[in-house]
């Protein structure tokens, strides 16, 4: 297996309308100088910042940039091409727009039951585990996992790794610190996916935040990766990709998709989001469903 040091440097990863379909919803088509200025900045992002969109959904950037635009007070992409090269700070706050940090706890409360009944007997049978949560965000993929491992007594044998393309996101990832009131409705998601406790008890909350305990991730590594331009970097016995594939598209779905072939053990297992299917992947083959319904896959 391949593998490297991870690399200090932001780089990419997020979903296609071919492997699912288009999750936001439309939009107005742009003018022709539009398309072309979309390129160019696209070009622009890689040569100086390395971060590779070009081969990301264009239905959802024109919406994403379109809105960057309007708040940031420009008229064409040109423009904003031209203050991007110049001003870094500015490429950190496009960079909210061009990823997606929409996240929620035991988001699909099913997967979670799934990995419950079907991969945690597995991972119990080993010494040690690792599990790589790709594209984590903001981190409730990774802390709803952590919770999962701690009440089957996994935790302590796992390592966790926590990569993304947007720094600030993995920041908050690290910090597992959020808003007290959005956790509390996250409790029925908790329950659904078969908690054996309360959501709160793994949380401290203190003026309106909330403080997940450090020990869940206790053995953890955070570190910006792209999977449309990375490589494999670890051996991984669970990889959990959700809500991500969606915003490919389909040349560099097939990307990601080998290299989570590439990175997982013999037989491990990969879980992507409701909306994502291997059904038209080239390496739809190098897997078989464990619980189709809920996109839970074992590396055959």
């Amino acid at each position: 297996m391949a593998t490297r040091k991870l690399k200090s440097r932001i780089a990419g990863a997020a979903p296609s309308a071919d492997l699912m379909g288009e999750s936001e919803g439309e939009t107005l088509l742009p003018d022709a100088n539009f398309e072309i200025e979309l390129e160019l900045l696209l070009e622009a992002i890689f040569r100086k910042y390395q971060h590779d969109f070009r081969r990301y959904s264009r239905a959802s950037l024109r919406r994403r940039l379109q809105q960057a635009l309007r708040d940031f007070h420009l008229t064409t992409l040109s423009q904003l091409q031209d203050r991007m090269l110049r001003d870094t700070a500015l490429f950190g706050r496009l960079l909210q727009y061009l990823t997606v940090q929409v996240s929620e706890m035991f988001r699909d409360p099913s997967y979670f039951r799934a990995i419950r009944e079907h991969v945690v007997p597995v991972l119990q049978t080993y010494p040690s585990v690792n599990v790589w949560v790709a594209g984590c965000s903001s981190g409730e993929e990774l802390w709803s996992l952590a919770i999962l491992f701690e009440e089957e007594g996994l935790a302590s044998r796992t390592v966790f790794y926590a990569t993304d393309i947007n720094p600030e996101a993995l920041a908050v990832a690290r910090a597992g610190v959020y808003d007290a009131g959005r956790l509390r409705g996250f409790g029925e998601n908790y329950l659904a996916a078969g908690g054996k406790r309360s959501l709160s008890d793994y949380y401290h909350a203190a003026y309106g935040k909330a403080k997940f305990r450090s020990q869940l991730i206790r053995q953890s590594v955070f570190a910006d990766h792209s999977l449309a331009t990375d490589s494999v970097f670890q051996e991984a016995h669970l990889i959990s990709c959700r809500n991500v594939l969606i915003y490919f598209d389909r040349p560099l779905q097939d990307r990601a998709i080998g290299l989570f072939g590439e990175a997982l053990a013999r037989r491990g297992f990969l879980g992507l989001g409701s909306k994502e299917s291997l059904h038209f992947s080239a390496h739809g083959d190098a897997f078989e469903a464990v619980a189709a319904q809920e996109r839970l896959y074992r590396k055959v």
